[in-house]
């Protein structure tokens, strides 16, 4: 009923050029698939032929530096042959020469700023056969599992998870304010269930478990590719130039930052167990209420670097795992593939993985999974080496096991009449053998 069932092939975009971003070798060879990702995400095309022109202009003032100091290292030498006679004319070239030279690596330095600016405007190239739109063109890929019919008035998280002691959102706003909440009695022993079962299921797969730092440095943060059209949502301790995490993502891609890899034998897989912070600038309507779209939660975030070659079967691979957490705690889901202009930056190709929600009549987005492709190790520094020993960018991989928000769809979909809640069979031994969660008296 909850097996994982493989998805559709995914064409793979990585590659392995140097220089930061998106490949520079496909956007020169092949501008118009680049033009194609813009249009696909409803981002301006016009980008890419900035990007062109800069990246030329770039290439243009290197070649005039590199030849002018060429010229300048030759001539140098004759100055030291030349007679006293012709000294005083060879020196005076010889000043005219050094004051191109440092005109054209000013002119080399701007060029290089300007296109680093112009390259870094541009996101990750969207994979074949991603949806083109926005938030709402998404393409269902499956749903599984019964929706669940009651024959009760159903109650929706807040209440149930008030009458349980699972949280209390009125004490979490006089503390922090609006969208915190504390998780109380059951509540947390349900959240770090939740986890731990995350990451017993994460380490029998490979992967090696991590707790991971909450503040990163602005090169960290900025190399994932959260610095960008959702800056906002970060926070930043300005006085400390830090930024707090959204997701684990950031700290685990910056782990091997400025490194070589040992890919040989496979990915390097990483489980980061990780508080996440957003502001979640805006309004969202009843997802403002309890504990859905709040500022602070945990989550437990796999995390990969593999091949170019090796990501998009990887990217399937961590959908199935994130499957497979959804088939332990019994809940009826659908897969959709986010339409391009619903990708972040550094996605190619995303699929969420969104619960029923019974007091909604809606799917709830729970897990999402991203091949990033060589965008963030490209930006980041960090290779591998190929069969000849060679350097070659790495491609990043991420996919969340389990986060705070689970529990909204834990509480509805396994309430009972009298407001108790049934465990999920494999989330039992997580909380010491329950299997029912009872209102507190």
């Amino acid at each position: 009923m909850f097996g994982f069932v493989p998805g559709p092939n995914i064409a793979n975009f990585g590659t392995d050029y140097s220089d930061a971003v998106i490949d520079l070798k496909t956007l020169r060879d092949n501008p118009e698939a680049v033009r194609a990702s813009q249009l696909a995400r409803g981002e301006d095309p016009a980008l890419v032929d900035a990007l062109l022109a800069a990246d030329e202009r770039r290439r243009s003032t290197v070649a005039k530096a590199d030849n002018l100091r060429a010229e300048q290292k030759i001539f140098s030498k004759s100055i030291g042959r030349a007679t006293p006679e012709e000294r005083p004319a060879l020196l005076t070239r010889g000043k005219e020469m050094s004051a191109e030279v440092k005109a054209a690596e000013v002119e080399q330095n701007e060029a290089e700023v300007a296109f680093a600016a112009a390259h870094r405007r541009v996101p990750n190239i969207v994979q074949d056969g991603v949806p083109a739109g926005g938030e709402d063109d998404y393409e269902v890929l499956r749903e599984v599992g019964q929706i669940r019919e009651f024959d009760f008035e159903v109650r929706d998280h807040v209440e149930l998870g008030e009458g349980l002691g699972a949280f209390d959102t009125e004490r979490g706003a006089k503390v922090s304010g609006s969208r915190f909440y504390f998780l109380t009695g059951i509540g947390a022993q349900l959240q770090l269930g939740l986890l731990n079962m995350a990451a017993a299921q994460a380490m029998e797969h490979g992967f090696q478990l991590m707790i991971t730092p909450s503040l990163v440095r602005p090169e960290i943060m900025d190399g994932t590719g959260f610095l960008g059209a959702h800056a906002s949502e970060v926070y930043k301790l300005a006085d400390d130039d830090l930024y707090l995490v959204g997701t684990s993502e950031v700290p685990l891609a910056g782990y091997h930052s400025n490194e070589i890899l040992d890919l040989s034998s496979g990915p390097k897989r990483y489980a980061g167990w990780s508080s996440c912070y957003r502001r979640e600038a805006g309004s969202y309507g009843k997802d403002v209420r309890g504990i859905i779209r709040v500022h602070q939660f945990d989550k437990l975030e796999m995390f990969v670097y593999t091949t170019p070659d090796q990501a998009a079967e990887e990217h399937q691979r961590l959908l199935g795992w994130e499957e497979d957490m959804l088939a332990k705690v019994e809940l009826p889901y659908r897969i959709i593939d986010t339409a391009a202009g619903d990708l972040g930056s550094s996605a190619a190709r995303k699929f969420d993985c969104e619960a029923w929600l019974p007091s909604q009549s809606r799917y709830l987005e729970l897990t999402s999974t991203s091949n990033c492709t060589t965008f963030q190790a490209r930006r980041l520094n960090t290779r591998y080496r190929d069969a000849d020993g060679k350097p070659q960018t790495a491609a990043t991989l991420n996919g969340t096991l389990a986060t705070t928000r689970w529990i909204v769809a834990i509480l509805e979909n396994h309430q009972q009449p009298d407001g108790s809640v049934r465990v999920p069979e494999a989330l039992r031994p997580y909380l010491g053998g329950k299997d029912l969660l009872e209102p507190v008296k």
